[in-house]
């Protein structure tokens, strides 16, 4: 670690005490505005906000992440390609997804408790290395020709247990990393690179497997793995900060009583008010779940996240659409489109989170995005043309990457730290497991009702249901950061 490496909770700290302007001698603050004459300027605020960037422990764990996006994605088609190839059968297809569901949902949520109590680039550390080692171990049995689907449900299961940790950890290390300001571009930041890995990873296993064969994009993620874990092993640590209490910010974005920037690592002489050790356990999950209850903002921010995507998220329907109503096209163009389509549109706007990044009133553009997202699905649903379903569906994109920018940014502002690890928890077990069970609700409205009335009818209910919960409870429409 640099010596003079500091994170971006400390350089915040250090400029909230500066009483006055910087001197010729000092460099002007970091979030200062920059005086920019040049006719480019109003344009460039458009573009992705990179100011995190700037940080350099933010920007080894973005590094680290923009490693792995892509090499996730080749395992990723790689395991459903090689269960296939094994068994003729879809249905083992999806029992091995089931197999990595449940790890990734237990120990996420239990990876947040780790990650509250103890240093969380050791655990950075420890994960990386086991997604790594699992990924090495998948090269091995493909590598050798052992044919057992048991074995690679073995591996699956085991991998998405490490992923929900390290992704759990891995979004609770932000708030230590970059000011409060600049929580909505971290976030955009990290989701775009995750984005262009969802778009752009099937692609690249589609075009390598008939070159180098399916073994080798297992090594290729291995090796990506070992190169994002030096990155992680450069970031400064991360021990759990002293307790001051465990209630939930206010709408300012600070804790109740206590100034910001005044925390105390753990293990620091802080007198009776030094943080007793904790253990991990399921009690410390629950205390989660009852801190994001006592909440209004943060239960109404995962509320809405459930909302989209149970009711908005018709992927379980896309190869019916493909082969029925959008068969003129050609079947596998309309089946690659539709599964593109929301991808290409979250890393557009990624790409120009300028335009919105540095909103404060986060509740709602939270609530707007959602809005937009269903009615960018209704409007998918209404389409008999594939183009204007496709560009429904990436604008829809669009308004889920906005959506995921600020409820990550409210999590983060609104838990104190020691809860942050619990409440990335639940944001991960909320993202994975909300489009599993939509794949469940759309598959059974599409027999139902038929395909293009049921992705309208789920568009047009989130919007009624958001538009409600924001009448009912303004909790979430008054937060600003």
């Amino acid at each position: 670690m640099d010596g003079a490496e500091t994170t971006g909770e400390d350089t915040a700290r250090a400029e909230s005490g500066r009483s006055g302007p910087a001197g010729p001698d000092l460099p002007a603050p970091r979030d200062a505005p920059v005086n920019d004459p040049s006719p480019h300027a109003g344009w460039r605020r458009l573009m992705m906000d990179t100011r995190p960037l700037r940080h350099l422990p933010f920007r080894r764990l973005w590094s680290s992440t923009a490693l792995t996006a892509m090499g996730s994605q080749l395992t990723a088609v790689a395991v459903p390609k090689q269960v296939y190839d094994i068994t003729g059968s879809s249905a083992w297809v999806g029992y091995a997804s089931f197999a990595g569901l449940i790890p990734l949902v237990l120990f996420a949520l239990w990876g947040g408790a780790i990650a509250d109590t103890v240093d969380r680039r050791k655990l950075l550390l420890v994960s990386n290395a086991g997604i790594a080692v699992t990924s090495l171990l998948f090269w091995v049995q493909a590598a050798t020709g052992a044919e057992s689907v048991l074995l690679l449900m073995v591996l699956l299961a085991s991998q998405q247990a490490f992923f929900g940790i390290n992704q759990t950890t891995r979004s609770a290390s932000i708030a230590r990393l970059v000011s409060l300001e600049e929580l909505p571009a971290a976030n955009a930041l990290m989701s775009t690179v995750s984005s262009v890995g969802m778009v752009f990873g099937p692609l690249l296993a589609g075009a390598l497997i008939p070159v180098i064969g399916l073994p080798e994009l297992y090594l290729i993620d291995a090796v990506g793995l070992c190169v994002a874990l030096w990155a992680v092993w450069r970031l400064p640590a991360l021990p759990p900060l002293t307790r001051t209490g465990t209630e939930p910010r206010t709408t300012a974005g600070t804790k109740t009583g206590t100034k910001p920037g005044t925390a105390k690592t753990a293990g620091a002489k802080t007198g009776a008010g030094a943080a007793a050790p904790r253990v991990a356990g399921w009690r410390e999950v629950a205390a989660g779940f009852r801190y994001i209850v006592a909440s209004r903002v943060l239960l109404l921010s995962f509320i809405a996240d459930i909302v989209a995507m149970v009711f908005g998220m018709p992927r379980a329907l896309f190869p019916q659409l493909a082969a029925t109503t959008y068969a003129p096209w050609g079947e596998g163009l309309a089946l690659g489109l539709l599964f593109a389509a929301i991808p290409i549109g979250a890393v557009a706007g990624g790409l120009f989170s300028g335009i919105f990044s540095r909103a404060r009133n986060h509740g709602v553009m939270v609530i707007a995005s959602v809005v937009a997202w269903g009615i960018a699905v209704a409007g998918s649903g209404l389409s008999s043309s594939l183009w204007w379903a496709a560009a429904f569906l990436m604008a829809g994109g669009v308004a889920d990457m906005i959506s995921m920018v600020f409820r990550g940014a409210i999590l983060q502002s609104v838990a104190t730290d020691e809860m942050r690890g619990r409440m990335q928890g639940v944001f991960t077990v909320v993202v994975a497991g909300g489009p599993r069970v939509a794949d469940l609700v759309h598959g059974m409205a599409g027999a139902a009702l038929g395909t293009r009335t049921a992705v309208t009818a789920g568009g047009l209910l989130v919007v009624v249901t958001m538009l409600v919960l924001a009448v009912a409870m303004p909790a979430l429409r008054r937060y600003r950061a």
